[in-house]
C-alpha cells in the first residue's frame, strides 16, 4: 500500500510525480497541515474538488485557468496530502469551516469559486455562512441536492456502516491494488479519463486514510438544509452539467436552476461526472465565457 504506517500518503514518495507539483506547498491552518497548489496572477479563483479526489483532479484545468487568475486549489481534509479532520467535523458545515480557515490563513478573498461534485456544496455552504463572498459560483456536476428517496438513504446508511468498520478502509485500499477495481469505479461516473489519471486515483484509493475520509464525508453528508438555502445565494451561479454524468444526473442541474434566481445551466454533451478531467480545455472555455459575461447585476444579488 501507498503511504506510511497509518496508511496516509507521503509527499516525498507518493507526490514525486504529482501533477503541477511545482505549484505545491504546505500550509498550517484550522489545526491541519494542508497541501495547497497555487498558480497564476489576477483575480483569485478557489477550486474545491469532490469526494475521493484531490488536487490532481485539476491537473489539466489549473494551468489553463492560471493564465487569467490566481488559482488556489487545496486537497480537502483527509484527501490526498492534507491532514484529516476529527470524525465529527467531516460534515458539510465542518468541511466548510475548515476550508474557510485555510482561506483566512492564506489572506485571500476569492472572486470566483469553482467546485466539483461535493466541492460545489462546500463552497455554497461557505458563501451562505458568509465565510467567503465571491461574485460567482461555478458548480461542475455539483452534488448540491439530496439523492431522492430510498437511494439516498441507502447510500448514506451504507457509508456509515463502512466507516464505523475499521477494516473497511483498508479492505478498499487493498482492492485498489487491482487496476480493474479503480477502472470500474471511475467508469461508473460516466467518464473516460487518461491512464495517468487512473494511476493517480489508484494511488489515492490505496491509502486507507484517503478512503476513510471519503467514507466519513459520505456518512455525515446532509444536503437537505443546504438545498433549502440555495435560492438565497448572494452571487451568480452557473451549473455545469455533463450529459453522460452517472453520479449526479444532469437533470438535477435544470431542476435546481428553476429554484434559483438568475442561475443558469451549461450542458456539456458527451462528458461525464469528471468532465474537467476528460476535457479541461472545454471546461476552461465555459468558465472563461461565464466570467466574461458576468454583469454587476448578476454577480451581486441580495437575498
Amino acid at each position: 500500500m501507498s503511504g506510511n504506517g497509518d496508511g496516509a500518503l507521503v509527499w516525498d514518495r507518493d507526490g514525486r510525480d504529482w501533477p503541477n507539483r511545482e505549484t505545491s506547498r504546505f500550509v498550517q491552518a484550522a489545526g491541519l497541515r494542508w497541501h495547497v497548489q497555487q498558480a497564476g496572477s489576477g483575480p483569485v479563483m478557489l477550486l474545491a474538488h469532490g469526494t475521493g479526489a484531490s488536487t490532481h483532479s485539476w491537473a489539466g484545468l489549473l494551468p489553463l485557468l492560471a493564465e487569467r487568475f490566481t488559482v488556489i486549489a487545496p486537497d480537502l481534509p483527509g484527501h490526498g496530502f492534507t491532514d484529516p479532520l476529527p470524525s465529527m467535523q467531516m460534515s458539510l458545515p465542518g468541511m466548510a469551516a475548515a476550508l474557510a480557515g485555510l482561506v483566512e490563513r492564506l489572506g485571500v478573498k476569492p472572486d470566483i469559486v469553482v467546485g466539483h461534485s461535493a466541492g460545489a456544496a462546500i463552497l455554497a455552504q461557505m458563501i451562505l455562512d458568509r465565510q467567503i463572498a465571491p461574485r460567482l459560483l461555478i458548480s461542475l456536476n455539483g452534488a448540491l441536492i439530496p439523492y431522492g428517496g430510498a437511494a439516498g438513504r441507502f447510500i448514506s446508511s451504507m457509508a456509515k456502516v463502512l466507516f464505523i468498520n475499521p477494516v473497511a478502509p483498508r479492505f478498499f485500499a487493498w482492492r485498489a491494488r487491482d487496476r480493474r477495481t479503480v477502472e470500474r469505479v471511475i467508469g461508473g461516473t460516466g467518464s473516460t479519463i487518461s491512464p495517468g489519471g487512473l494511476a493517480i486515483y489508484q494511488r489515492l484509493f490505496r491509502s486507507p486514510v484517503h478512503v476513510s475520509a471519503a467514507l466519513n464525508m459520505m456518512a455525515r453528508w446532509k444536503l437537505s438544509p443546504l438545498a433549502q438555502e440555495l435560492p438565497r445565494l448572494p452571487c451568480a451561479v452557473t451549473l455545469v452539467a455533463g450529459s453522460h454524468d452517472l453520479a449526479v444526473p444532469p437533470d438535477q442541474a435544470f431542476k435546481l436552476a428553476e429554484t434559483m434566481l438568475a442561475a443558469k445551466v451549461e450542458l456539456l454533451r458527451g462528458l461525464g461526472h469528471l468532465a474537467h478531467e476528460e476535457d479541461p480545455a472545454r471546461v476552461a472555455e465555459v468558465i472563461f465565457t461565464t466570467v466574461g459575461g458576468l454583469t454587476p447585476e448578476a454577480s451581486r444579488r441580495v437575498p
